[in-house]
């Protein structure tokens, strides 16, 4: 495997924890079926990533009580990750690095915003710390970091999707296979702890 195809975390890569926050896991607002089964995988890899000093980005929703994805305006949602509520917080066992870079998104309460590109200063964050390749893992598998991946192949990074660190939704069954497919096909690696350990 030459360097360009290595899996093995470098120098110019960086890991995006997608939206793995406690109203996305079982008991929440807006639960993602085992979304807590993501929680110990991220950990070991924003362990690894922070040991060789590379930069890990944590996303989350962050939304205004009136946003528009919500059902009392007209969205599809029930009311989930209102900024500053218990619900936004990330997950408790979720063990993210002293140094993490938060992500807030769908801030406005008159715009969606599933990718992590829809914050307004994220590509310029990861411009100034040169990364070129992102290992995305988080929540949901069809949502959000289908969303994320998407952007940031359209946009020129290469993406390492983690496929033990995602679950789906699964609103109508095989959503989540269909949106693994749809990413491996626009150009991301699927990978696993093994793979990106070199295990």
């Amino acid at each position: 495997m030459n360097d360009e195809t290595s899996l093995n975390p470098r120098t110019g890569d960086a890991l995006v924890v997608i939206d793995v926050q406690r109203d996305f896991l079982p008991g929440g607002a807006l639960a993602v079926p085992e979304g807590d089964e993501v929680v110990g995988p991220l950990n070991r890899y924003a362990r690894l990533f922070a040991a060789r000093s590379l930069p890990v980005f944590a996303s989350r929703d962050w939304h205004p009580a009136d946003h528009c994805s919500f059902v009392e305006q007209g969205g599809p949602w029930p009311p989930h990750c209102v900024a500053g509520t218990t619900g936004a917080q990330f997950a408790p066992e979720l063990q993210l690095p002293a140094d993490v870079r938060i992500i807030s998104k769908a801030t406005q309460p008159d715009r969606e915003a599933y990718s992590d590109f829809s914050a307004d200063d994220f590509v310029d964050r990861l411009r100034r710390q040169g990364v070129r390749r992102l290992f995305a893992g988080g929540l949901a598998t069809e949502y959000c970091v289908l969303a994320t991946v998407r952007d940031a192949l359209a946009r020129g990074y290469r993406v390492v999707l983690l496929v033990d660190a995602i679950r789906a939704i699964e609103g109508r069954p095989g959503d989540g296979r269909r949106a693994i497919d749809e990413m491996t096909r626009l150009g991301a690696l699927a990978a696993n702890w093994e793979d990106v350990a070199g295990l």
